[in-house]
């Protein structure tokens, strides 16, 4: 029998108690830890555990011996009277373990009722669970408060310690004629060459340029990156804290930057005709897109042109433009390489999934006045074709020099996701068998026989979320979704931490003498670990303020009635996308029929065992607004008036049990199903595979639904590459 062990590592914390423990030690499963030993622990958390297997059982179980590291610093919550004494926050995230305590003397004037930030001093293991109030939040309900809430929530990193600010105050905002000649001595002169750079309207931080010239072997390519390692250097006190962020955060007209706006906006911001340091990937291409040749190296470039996603689309498409002839011929040879890149990457696999990125249209005082699918342009992949062409080309040498790096991993989906994919692809008609072959490009023609036709956004959708998060690591297991076998992320270090590690060890292998070190595998699985982790926090942080974005603007539409359709199906009720505005809301279980409904999990709808009603993704509904809650980021619906009376029809219609079992259901289009249909065994992937919660995506395109949604041309901050 294997003898008990003591590990290290994370603990999250279930609302009934007990906990879960995620051992550092990456080939150990997860451990059950029971209710009695978890006294005094957050979720969250770093422990010692010790740890033994079950008996009878592969699983292990343990006793959290000691919190070796708090990870919540501070809370949010709303103030309650407990006693003359003190106010309490109550635990209504069930993550804390207790509630919180605070002295009327430590509330800052606080009154029952307001929302409060609160410094934890002690913990519930301690002299019990208690803190000060350092900001009373007075009107959580203002719109303005809705970033302020997201940023404490979360717990992300957003003000500057003093040690950062006084280190940023040493760099000027650019580099002076002596800088430039000192550098011109050890990098190539790129000043003269026309790279431009192409960005959203109200971006600020722009790190890459482009420029592609044409030549006897077919294009040749460059792309200018930033030069973020020449300033933030290994330990610094700048460097710790991008570390910690680990990624930029992108708000609604905000931004939690990861390098201090010296950088991010300044010295690292490739701006037009300024001189700048980058570092850069020169990719030779055939006029097939096959890459023959590259090379690395560090230069000093002057941006000729700054310009955005939409005036790009104009010179593509051969309208006028203000631009003078060389920034013209700059995009449109760029244009014509990622064509040609974009058509070789298709062939050879890479999903080309149409998921539309949902735009919010934000005031002064932080109230929504639109909620929109932003439409994908051309401009966006001409951008990110050549994105991705340089950071496959930086992949692919690290692993020819066969040195320890960081790569972007996208492992291959659940084989029962993909099961529960299938299924919803024949319900809705498909007939490619996704297994058998490369899969990738089985998904690929699956996704084809929905292109153009109404269901297509959301099998498009249904595709994303069967699929594994993409992470960093320095195990190099290639990227599923692109089809790409050497991947990494080299072209946004402003604003990504991974592309500052990979900087670093690109320029240990290109530089005589390099000052840069290469880094151990250890210190590479935690960094990736770790950089995964903070990517999770800040697309999770966005997501939770759009939907408290998208409640607030559908406040004003309560009791109006809109058109949807079914995204989601679980046994509590279905979500429905309108089809006006990129929101979607929860019916209840109980608000879809006078008769009891039932989750059919094989077939994922809800069904009416008496009559025959049913609901499944993709279905067509009449809803009604009836209530919004932005503190939760939450929208509830119910059936219109007209849906209502078109249900009792079908629910009132009597049934001939001698030709039809009580198993077979019809639909509301009038489809027929049997619960004697195929069935799969979906258990094992219900925690991986949600249908009814949606997902986000950075990468944004336009839907396949025609003009049944509202759309308009990405100006979004955040820059739409992979």
């Amino acid at each position: 029998m294997m003898k008990k062990k003591y590990l290290q590592g994370t603990i999250k914390r279930h609302p009934d108690g007990f906990g879960f423990f995620i051992p550092d030690q990456k080939d150990h499963p997860d451990v059950y830890i029971p209710k009695h030993s978890m006294k005094g622990v957050m979720t969250m958390d770093k422990v010692m555990v010790e740890v033994e297997p079950e008996k009878g059982s592969d699983r292990f179980r343990g006793e959290v011996l000691r919190v070796t590291a708090r990870s919540t610093k501070s809370v949010l919550g709303i103030l309650s009277a407990f006693n003359e004494q003190n106010g309490i926050i109550r635990d209504d995230s069930n993550g804390w373990g207790e509630d919180l305590k605070v002295k009327w003397s430590d509330a800052k004037d606080a009154k029952p009722g307001q929302m409060v930030e609160v410094q934890i001093t002690s913990y519930p293991d301690e002299d019990g669970f208690r803190g000060k109030v350092i900001e009373v939040i007075k009107n959580h309900m203002d719109p303005i408060s809705d970033i302020k809430r997201v940023i404490v929530s979360q717990q992300l990193p957003h003000e500057w310690p003093k040690s950062v600010l006084d280190e940023a105050s040493k760099f000027q905002h650019e580099l002076s004629p002596a800088e430039v000649e000192i550098e011109l001595k050890r990098r190539k002169d790129l000043r003269s060459k026309n790279l431009i750079t192409i960005d959203g309207k109200t971006a600020k931080d722009f790190d890459d340029a482009v420029l592609v010239e044409m030549n006897e072997t077919g294009f040749l390519c460059y792309v200018a990156i930033a030069d973020v390692s020449h300033y933030v250097r290994v330990n610094s006190e700048i460097d710790k804290e991008a570390y910690v962020r680990g990624t930029s955060v992108y708000f609604p007209n905000y931004v939690i930057p990861m390098l201090p706006e010296v950088l991010s906006n300044g010295l690292c911001s490739l701006n037009p005709h300024i001189p700048r340091l980058c570092l850069v990937a020169e990719m030779q291409f055939d006029f097939e897109g096959e890459k023959k040749s590259h090379q690395f190296y560090e230069a000093i470039m002057e941006s000729k042109a700054r310009v955005t996603y939409g005036e790009a689309q104009e010179v593509v498409e051969g309208l006028e433009s203000p631009f003078p002839a060389n920034v013209k011929e700059t995009i449109s040879k760029c244009a014509d390489l990622a064509k040609v890149l974009m058509a070789k990457r298709f062939k050879e696999g890479s999903l080309d999934l149409e998921i539309p990125e949902t735009e919010l249209e934000i005031d002064s005082t932080g109230t929504p006045v639109d909620v929109v699918r932003s439409e994908r342009l051309f401009a966006h992949r001409l951008i990110e074709e050549l994105m991705l062409a340089a950071n496959v080309a930086v992949a692919e040498y690290f692993n020819k020099r066969e040195i320890p790096a960081i790569f972007r991993i996208h492992e291959p989906p659940f084989e029962d996701a993909l099961d529960i994919l299938q299924q919803y692809m024949i319900n809705f008609g498909g007939r490619t068998e996704l297994k058998g072959g490369m899969l990738q490009k089985k998904l690929s023609k699956a996704l084809d026989e929905f292109h153009g036709k109404p269901a297509g956004n959301l099998i498009n959708l249904l595709t994303l979320r069967s699929m594994k998060q993409a992470k960093y690591s320095p195990h190099n297991v290639g990227h599923f979704g692109l089809a790409f076998d050497n991947y990494t992320h080299f072209t946004s270090p402003i604003r990504r931490y991974p592309d500052l590690i990979v900087h670093r060890l690109l320029k240990n292998l290109v530089l005589k003498n390099s000052p840069y070190r290469l880094m151990s595998l250890e210190d590479l699985e935690t960094a990736g670990t770790m950089l995964s982790a903070c990517e999770q926090r800040s697309a999770k942080s966005e997501r939770q303020i759009k939907a408290i974005k998208k409640a607030r603007f559908m406040e004003k539409f309560i009791g109006q009635e809109f058109d949807g359709m079914i995204s989601g199906v679980t046994k509590f009720g279905v979500f429905i996308l309108l089809r006006e505005y990129d929101v979607d809301g929860l019916i209840r279980i109980g608000d879809l029929a006078k008769e009891p409904l039932e989750y059919d999990e094989d077939n994922l709808r809800l069904v009416a065992r008496r009559s025959g009603l049913s609901y499944t993704i993709g279905d067509s509904l009449k809803i009604k607004v009836t209530e919004t809650n932005p503190e939760l980021g939450q929208i509830n619906f119910e059936l219109a008036l007209a849906q209502k009376e078109k249900n009792a029809v079908i629910e009132n219609q009597p049934r001939d049990h001698s030709r039809q079992s009580s198993s077979s259901v019809k639909s509301k289009d009038g489809r027929k199903f049997s619960s004697d249909d195929k069935k799969k065994d979906f258990s094992k992937g219900k925690s991986k595979f949600r249908p009814g919660k949606k997902s986000s995506s950075k990468k944004g395109k336009k839907g396949s639904n025609g003009s049944q949604f509202k759309k308009k041309p990405s100006s979004k901050n955040t820059p739409k590459r992979r």
